[in-house]
């Protein structure tokens, strides 16, 4: 008898429409900011009664940008006091010397996971880290955005609701991105364009799969197509509160991995993996609401924007050179910044023009909002999202008194990452939001990136900006250097 294949044990497995049932109520129990502790209870007697669990999945962020997940047994994670890590094996966080960090979990980040994808017996909670004080590690900015959300909303009562629009490609083979530095290339999968897929191909059945996966886990499905590039695609969910919302950018890449995986593939967010196509963004859509009321729509306004959702796009707009590097985080990035493929690279706001970093959608008063469409879909999803509220809510304003310039010039974001790391660096701005530390260590990581990257790109994708881009994770070739 081949034990292999013998059932031993019955792990949980939940039906896709209990899954969404399940999912949407943890949702509720976010958007209500419903106590920690009441929540903590809860799930404490469900882990404790449900006997299929045999783990819980506790997912982290780096400050680049990487998942990180770390399995605890159900018993062992219930009678812990305090669940530790070791900080100095993530690149970003702490040094040999100071390596424990804590992990704090976020009860109401609960999600069911579909068994037939993750694996059976499992559920997945978020955490935010602590230092070995206790307090929250300045370098995790999904702790940042919490308590930056929550103040908002308790203190002004304003809801900060986001929506991401991740594209990405599909490509033959399983890990295609690390097998990259010797192959030399990315072979596609279908050369069909924008809705010329059939509905049996290779990338319509990944689409169908992934988006079944994620209504499964609550994300409120809108649309899902192919992308203007071939073997490229999108996938498009509600919006939803700025935690939430960054939380499911990260499990969206996480089950689009997954499901490409099981069929062989491999789905990549490098933001220009292929020269010639189109490449890859996250058009970061961004509204705030008071007492159920949209702040962004004045029907009398300018495309029916409000004095306070265009003081908002200003500021944004103000600061857009020195956020650059946190909006388009590797080497890679600045391929996709090219105006030969629609590429949102001019510093503006426009409801017509999308080479502007930022577009004012023709919509309702519901949805009335601003779409960021300078964004890598490689980017830390905390970070920005952090990183585009305060920056909203209270960066610097451009002088309203200024002298126009005399001859009419587009401004446009940086080309390459070192312009984009000068000025981030020179910005007095940054270093508050980001917090003097983190600030620091994460210009080190991307300036370590591009030194082991030729300056100038050319026009050809090099070996070294895909091996040593922060999301494909190998030790290997890190050290090849």
């Amino acid at each position: 008898m081949d034990r292999r294949h013998t059932p031993l044990r019955e792990f949980l497995e939940i039906p896709y429409e209990k899954l969404e049932e399940l999912n949407l109520r943890s949702k509720d129990y976010q958007e209500q900011w419903v106590p920690m502790a009441e929540v903590e209870a809860e799930r404490r007697r469900y882990l404790e009664g449900e006997k299929g669990i045999k783990a819980v999945s506790v997912a982290f962020t780096d400050l680049e940008g990487r998942m990180h997940m770390l399995d605890y047994d159900k018993k062992f994670l219930l009678n812990s006091d305090h669940l530790t890590f070791d900080g100095s094996s993530i690149r970003g966080f702490t040094k040999i010397a100071e390596s424990d960090l804590r992990l704090e979990i976020d009860w109401r980040a609960f999600y069911w996971m579909p068994a037939d994808v993750f694996g059976p017996g499992k559920v997945l909670v978020f955490g935010h880290v602590l230092g070995r004080d206790g307090k929250p590690y300045e370098a995790d900015f999904r702790g940042r955005l919490l308590a930056y959300t929550r103040d908002l909303y308790r203190e002004q009562g304003i809801v900060a609701n986001v929506a991401s629009e991740i594209e990405g490609f599909l490509f033959k083979d399983i890990d295609s991105e690390r097998n990259y530095y010797r192959t030399g290339t990315f072979e596609l999968i279908s050369t069909g364009g924008y809705f010329h897929s059939l509905p049996q191909d290779p990338l319509r059945q990944f689409i169908d799969s992934a988006a079944e996966v994620q209504r499964a886990m609550g994300f409120e499905n809108e649309k899902d197509h192919p992308e203007v590039g071939p073997s490229q695609f999108e996938m498009n969910f509600k919006y939803a509160p700025a935690l939430i919302a960054a939380d499911r950018i990260q499990l969206y890449k996480l089950l689009c991995r997954q499901v490409a995986q099981t069929m062989g593939l491999s789905a990549s967010f490098l933001p220009k993996p292929i020269t010639g196509i189109n490449g890859s963004g996250m058009h970061t859509n961004i509204s705030l609401a008071k007492d159920g009321e949209n702040l962004f729509y004045d029907g009398d306004g300018q495309n029916n924007m409000s004095e306070y959702g265009d003081r908002f796009t200003r500021r944004i707009l103000r600061s857009a050179e020195a956020m650059c590097l946190v909006l388009n985080a590797s080497v890679n990035a600045y391929r996709r910044l090219d105006p030969n493929y629609e590429a949102p690279n001019e510093i503006n706001a426009s409801a017509v023009d999308r080479s502007s970093m930022i577009r004012i959608p023709y919509a309702s008063k519901a949805g009335q909002r601003i779409e960021v469409r300078s964004v890598g879909p490689d980017c830390n999803p905390y970070m920005l999202i952090y990183t585009l509220l305060r920056t909203g809510m209270e960066g610097p304003e451009p002088n309203p008194k200024a002298p126009k310039p005399k001859r009419i010039r587009k401004h446009l974001l940086p080309g390459n990452i070192y312009d984009a790391m000068t000025s981030y660096r020179r910005s007095a701005w940054m270093k508050e939001v980001l917090g003097q530390e983190s600030h620091t260590k994460y210009h080190e990581l991307k300036e370590m990136v591009a030194h082991r990257c030729p300056r100038d790109l050319g026009t050809r994708i090099k070996r070294a900006e895909i091996m040593f881009h922060h999301e494909v994770t190998n030790q290997m070739l890190w050290s090849r250097f």
